[in-house]
């Protein structure tokens, strides 16, 4: 049974989790309307990520007997600047949910909640991959400038991004 405090934050870290899909939509569109289908499709994979976070959260919060409490979503920015631009955002925004997942690992360790510690560990080692890929496409970004041909590749790779859902949890195959 998860403790108050421990509800409250995994809450908060559901509204993270769909701030974050709805950053990523946001930056779905605008790389649609600037013409670049590959950047608009690795960011429509990212928001399917970042909706299925939220989810795991919802479901383990039920799952413990908790209770889920939606907030307002706050409005993401509807324009940005390049395609560098966007991802140098995505990094600090990872970056943050990173602190924000260690916090509640964090929180958990404090309430000696061993089921949520074990439950959350799967988000760090997802935080690690997420940051890992943006420095990836940062550094390509970086490297390639604003030329045409360089931006034309990156946006070729990124369109062959495919979602792939997270396995089941054990605790929501029993």
């Amino acid at each position: 049974m998860l403790n108050k405090r421990m509800v409250k934050a995994l809450n908060m870290q559901i509204n993270n989790e769909l701030y974050s899909a709805y950053l990523y939509l946001s930056m779905s569109a605008h790389s649609t309307f600037i013409g670049m289908k590959g950047f608009a499709n690795w960011f429509m994979v990212q928001y399917q990520e970042e909706m299925t976070h939220a989810m795991k959260i919802y479901d383990y919060i039920n799952d413990q007997g908790g209770q889920v409490k939606l907030m307002a979503v706050a409005e993401p920015p509807a324009e940005f600047g390049s395609p560098l631009d966007m991802f140098e955002k995505t990094l600090k925004h990872e970056r943050f949910i990173t602190k924000c997942i260690n916090d509640l690992v964090d929180l958990a360790v404090k309430e000696k909640d061993h089921a949520t510690n074990i439950f959350l560990q799967w988000f760090v080692t997802e935080q690690i991959e997420e940051e890992a890929n943006d420095n990836d496409i940062i550094s390509k970004l970086k490297l390639v400038g604003k030329e045409g041909n360089g931006l034309f590749m990156i946006d070729k790779e990124l369109a062959a991004r495919v979602f792939t859902p997270p396995a089941p949890s054990k605790e929501s195959q029993a």
